[in-house]
């Protein structure tokens, strides 16, 4: 199955007051037609940098994006002119944000930016405009659309204004959506609403970023996964094989930290320590602290992505030349 969109080498920087801040390290990331991927990790991990940096959307400064690709059918968009990557945000590439009340216009009504966003990518008559706006808001579970439309950000609750986000992503029909934890501040009932849109647009053959917390969302929504750990991704596989064999420890772990129905444990697993500060990374692998696997090959060097099955990780486990047995207390 042909990639749509291939990262390559990416690494993304911010300039703070403590000093320099990698969010993005050497990223490498495939996402192939009418495929959902999933992006996980913990918070602060790089998932939304990454997310951003497809359309160049990283504040500059304090943030740049330092090396790499990102390939759109074989187009760099690092490499585009703004005019021309225009041409590509929303109509081809359209993303779903965290946080809805900073992605839409506080000065403008609702209607009027969704109809913008249809005149300008589509060359839209204004009444077919309003017309499939207020369908795509019905769409989305808004309550009486049509009033809606009328309404200023403000004027709306948080899962309505991101009703509004989820309903300008999937509008124009693009060919990737990057839905970055889309369904947080909607209760259950509209979630499933939401991603059963997301699945009628995989069968047309729209490729869907997913990135959430969510472990039970992976499950029911996702073909492959992509395990992110302090910058790096640190695992990619089936999502079958993902959770029936997870090759990293950070995945292990991630899994045995979600509750089991039939399960008569009543305390959850963690995992132990703390993210590690992307200002000083520790040397050799970046979970080695928290990991119950560590040995000393992990102090010293950092573990390269080897091959598992169908996917990679990177953990010296699986190296296949040198699989990690030593101690750490040996």
């Amino acid at each position: 199955m042909d990639d749509i969109l291939q990262i390559n080498d990416l690494t993304v920087r911010f300039e703070t007051d403590d000093g320099i801040l990698t969010a993005v390290d050497s990223v490498s990331l495939g996402i192939r037609k009418g495929e959902v991927l999933g992006l996980v990790g913990e918070s602060g991990s790089g998932k939304s940098v990454t997310a951003l940096s497809i359309l160049r959307l990283i504040p500059s400064p304090p943030g740049r994006i330092e090396s790499g690709q990102v390939l759109y059918e074989g187009q760099d968009l690092l490499r585009l002119p703004i005019r021309e990557l225009r041409k590509f945000r929303g109509s081809r590439i359209s993303m779903i944000f965290q946080e809805p009340m900073t992605a839409l216009s506080p000065l403008h009504r609702i209607g009027n930016q969704m109809v913008e966003t249809l005149r300008l990518h589509e060359n839209m008559a204004r009444p077919d405009a309003i017309r499939r706006s207020i369908e795509w808001l019905g769409k989305v579970g808004m309550p009486d659309p049509e009033q809606r439309m009328r309404s200023y950000p403000y004027q709306l609750s948080g899962g309505m204004r991101q009703r509004v986000m989820i309903a300008m992503a999937l509008m124009l029909s693009p060919a990737l959506v990057i839905a970055d934890e889309p369904t947080t501040a909607l209760d259950v009932t509209i979630q499933a609403q939401i991603f059963d849109l997301i699945i009628e647009m995989k069968q047309d053959d729209t490729s869907v970023l997913l990135i959430t917390h969510d472990m039970g969302v992976i499950w029911e929504m996702c073909n492959r996964v992509a395990v992110m750990y302090a910058s790096e991704i640190v695992e990619t596989a089936p999502i079958e094989a993902l959770f029936a064999r997870p090759a990293h420890p950070y995945t292990e772990a991630l899994l045995a930290s979600m509750p089991a129905l039939d399960s008569p444990r009543s305390r959850l697993e963690h995992i132990p320590g703390n993210v590690p500060s992307a200002l000083d990374y520790p040397s050799g692998c970046h979970f080695r602290e928290r990991c119950r696997y560590a040995a000393q090959r992990c102090e010293r060097q950092h573990p390269s992505l080897y091959p598992t099955s169908g996917g990679n990780a990177r953990c010296f486990k699986s190296d296949p030349k040198d699989p990690l047995t030593e101690s750490i207390d040996a």
